[in-house]
């Protein structure tokens, strides 16, 4: 017997209808489900600023387009998607209301901000009676769930890496084996969604346009970006075929050779589980190849990074290791200037100002230019990696706080497991 009458699901970081923790669990233990997306004004109106003209921004017709996707697929399983623009912390409070549900679901967000967000909600619904309830979807092991034998978060990755691989195939020989990377069921128990009432205006109208919310129209397809399900479903069926090389092209960014795959991952239009277990059975039908076990390494990185923010959120605003706060950057009008060249690919390094300038065009940088244009600021120029990671974070599609900053630190050997502080990346050897 379901546990609720009814229970609403809220979208943020998982835009898709398969594999879906949230989803999964609120389906299977409510008799109705509904479903809301929060187009959240608190992060929306410090995206458009003060300037009185739509504002462009990739990130949200990247979400936009997912979004009605999502809405589209949703639909057949006789669910649609309720789609605000409005404050989420009040919203959500204020819709299960109106909705007249038991509980909310809603999958972990590991940033302090959204931390803080969901938190008022969860105290706003206690008050009215109503059930918060988050589990975990966006990594595979999260928190405390891959400690050191003393029982203490780790700070170097390899041995973080081997205590994953471990926990993952712990039972690879039992009925439970992977448990960790299997989906979750959704269409399973479709019979229980739920359609708004229609006589409640508020709750069917369209989806809200990107004009209507102060925003211009972003052509995708000229970036190029997929977005949606379909988008990262395609693209994953695209690496696979070249997967098992990852390792010996991933370095050449000339190459098609990445997943390309960030931008879903951030938005959750794929599930971390099925990439994890793309690889693992690539690995274990020995058709992997040595990239594979290479590029599931790159998804443990990700883990890693979230664990580290979670277990030390200093870092959102302050270096890994206190000692490197100390450090005197350069300062003063010459020091704006060259930041301002670095920003904008005119410091007279190609390979450095080709990956600039490929980022302010489409928002994607290559991993391995990542690299360099972050040590030729940090160490070349002597300017704090907070403004490179700040500049990132306005730039990069697939933003994301937890990796963002740890590559940042990463580069500026402020961080976790970060590279030695003499290391630099000659933009010139590198090319």
């Amino acid at each position: 017997m379901p546990r609720w009458d009814a229970s609403l699901v809220w979208f943020r970081r998982d835009l898709r209808d398969f594999d879906h923790a949230a989803l999964s669990h609120a389906l299977r233990q409510s008799r109705k489900v509904y479903c809301v997306f929060i187009f959240d004004t608190d992060i929306l109106d410090e995206l458009r600023g003060e300037t009185p003209t739509l504002t462009r921004d990739r990130r949200l017709a990247f979400i936009h387009a997912s979004i009605i996707e999502l809405n589209t697929a949703l639909r057949p399983m006789g669910s649609t998607l309720i789609v605000l623009h409005a404050r989420a912390c009040e919203a959500i409070p204020e819709l299960a209301a109106a909705l007249q549900v038991d509980a909310v679901f809603a999958n972990h967000d590991y940033e302090p901000r959204a931390i803080v967000r969901d938190a008022l909600v969860a105290d706003k619904l206690k008050a009215a009676g109503r059930q918060w309830l988050s589990v975990k979807d966006q990594v595979i092991f999260e928190k405390d769930e891959v400690l050191t034998l003393s029982g203490k978060p780790f700070s170097v990755f390899t041995p973080y890496k081997n205590a994953w691989l471990k926990k993952l195939y712990a039972d690879e020989n039992s009925e439970n084996a992977f448990a960790d990377i299997a989906p979750y069921p959704v269409a399973a128990y479709s019979d229980h969604f739920a359609l708004p009432d229609q006589a409640n205006s508020a709750l069917t109208k369209t989806i809200p346009s990107l004009e209507e919310m102060g925003f211009a129209e972003v052509d995708l397809s000229a970036l190029p970006i997929r977005a949606g399900m379909s988008g990262g479903a395609a693209l994953l069926d695209e690496f696979s075929a070249r997967m098992s090389c990852y390792d010996s092209t991933r370095d050449f960014p000339a190459l098609d050779s990445t997943s390309r795959l960030s931008v879903h991952l951030r938005f959750g239009t794929v599930s971390i589980r099925s990439l994890a277990q793309r690889a693992v059975d690539a690995i274990r039908l020995g058709e992997g190849g040595s990239g594979t076990a290479i590029w599931l390494s790159e998804l443990i990185w990700r883990d890693f990074y979230f664990m580290i923010l979670h277990h030390h959120p200093h870092v959102a605003e302050r270096a890994f290791k206190p000692a490197f706060d100390a450090i005197e950057w350069e300062q003063g009008d010459a020091t704006q200037t060259l930041f301002d060249a670095w920003c904008k690919g005119k410091t007279g390094y190609p390979l450095v100002d080709a990956a600039m300038m490929q980022l302010n065009q489409t928002g994607f940088m290559h991993n391995r230019l990542r690299m360099v244009t972050a040590s030729f600021l940090i160490k070349d120029l002597g300017i704090s990696w907070r403004l490179g990671e700040h500049y990132f974070a306005r730039q990069l599609n697939d933003f994301d706080l937890a990796a963002n900053n740890g590559g940042w630190q990463w580069a500026a050997s402020s961080g976790c497991d970060a590279q030695p502080y003499f290391r630099i990346f000659n933009p010139v050897t590198q090319s």
